[in-house]
């Protein structure tokens, strides 16, 4: 069984997020307990598990992503991943249809080489800043948002970008904080750089202290920028070590997330469900 590390949001190898991915065959998913296993022994952020759908129906893949501790309800970077190995080999051309627990996700190739995402918008509730976030970060929120139900973030506005870069969180005290974890987030200090906001995520909760690139966040990124820019569309830099672009164009209900990805191992799985 051939399993792939792809890094997911940028053009180059060693940066963006990593993600495995995992091609299975069209009998379903193998035991929930074998998939975690395999996602704890590749230790990203994410694996995605895929197997192929009858021709016919509403999508052409099925699709599951696990952290090293649990299953998430909906990933970015390794559905960009899984998107990317299936054009790479072949297996799919212009478009794919994913069905996963939002629902079905579209990926299309562009032009260009990138692949732009197709996943709900995250609704925004405003909510007062939860006791104890502002020493859990080290900062003071401007302002905090819910998002809905698939993301489950803290979206938490800062003042400034330079802030944003210099958090050192206390991982511990942020995970009891939200239903996943918590999105900070700034404008750009010069849209010059070819980013408009800045962003970092944090998700201790579900075993990963800070992700280097978390392409869902910005299904809640994408309107709460849009609407005080007044752009639809807009470029986000994750500022992880990493580092990584995700470009959003908000269509109401749905959000294009734009990337490109780098296949950097291709290896065997030397063990079977």
């Amino acid at each position: 069984m051939r399993i792939r590390i792809v890094d997911a949001f940028t053009d180059r190898p060693f940066a963006g997020n990593p993600a495995g991915v995992v091609l299975l065959d069209s009998g379903g998913f193998p035991d929930d307990s074998w998939l975690q296993r395999v996602a704890a022994e590749v230790n990203l952020s994410e694996t995605a598990f895929a197997h192929p759908l009858p021709p016919g129906g509403d999508a052409d893949w099925a699709l599951r992503w696990f952290t090293p501790v649990t299953e998430v309800s909906m990933c970015g970077h390794a559905t960009l991943a899984t998107a990317h190995v299936l054009r790479s080999t072949g297996q799919a051309a212009g478009a794919v249809r994913f069905a996963a627990r939002p629902g079905i996700l579209g990926a299309t190739a562009r032009e260009d080489g990138s692949l732009s995402l197709d996943f709900p918008t995250s609704t925004l509730t405003p909510v007062a800043a939860p006791p104890g976030i502002a020493e859990a970060l080290g900062a003071e929120p401007v302002s905090v948002h819910d998002t809905s139900e698939h993301v489950g973030d803290l979206l938490v506005e800062l003042t400034d970008e330079r802030t944003v870069r210099g958090l050192t969180p206390r991982f511990a005290s942020l995970a009891a904080l939200s239903r996943r974890g918590v999105i900070v987030t700034a404008a750009a200090d010069d849209p010059a750089h070819g980013y408009d906001f800045v962003s970092r995520g944090f998700f201790p909760g579900v075993g990963i202290d800070e992700d280097p690139v978390t392409g869902s966040a910005h299904t809640a990124l994408a309107p709460f920028w849009s609407a005080r820019t007044g752009r639809g569309e807009l470029t986000g830099l994750q500022a992880s070590a990493r580092t990584g672009l995700v470009h959003t164009s908000l269509r109401g209900e749905r959000t294009l997330l734009t990337g490109r990805a780098v296949t950097v191992i291709d290896g065997e799985l030397l063990t079977s469900p």
